[in-house]
């Protein structure tokens, strides 16, 4: 069965991360992720980013994978709001 650790591995071993999350339940997983290589990047090329980390897994092992992925000055911020708010995820 794959598990949300070893996602986390597959994703981390394809695109350096300054923050990976990953949660779920063997079969639907939900990811935060924080790259460098994001910056410039559409929302959508971020995406087909981590796709291409994962490769073939993608297919094979893994049923669904949600996604939010963050430059690293995105991620400060977001946890800047949530922090303001009272609101912390992850």
């Amino acid at each position: 069965m794959v598990t949300p650790e070893l996602v986390r591995n597959y994703i981390a071993e394809g695109l350096p991360c300054t923050h990976l999350e990953v949660e779920g339940d063997g079969h639907h997983f939900y990811a935060i992720i924080v790259s460098d290589e994001f910056r410039g990047l559409s929302r959508i090329k971020q995406h087909q980013r981590v796709y291409a980390a994962m490769g073939e897994r993608m297919r094979a092992e893994v049923h669904a994978l949600s996604m939010q992925t963050f430059t690293p000055e995105q991620w400060a911020e977001q946890r800047s709001a949530a922090g303001a708010s009272g609101v912390q995820r992850g």
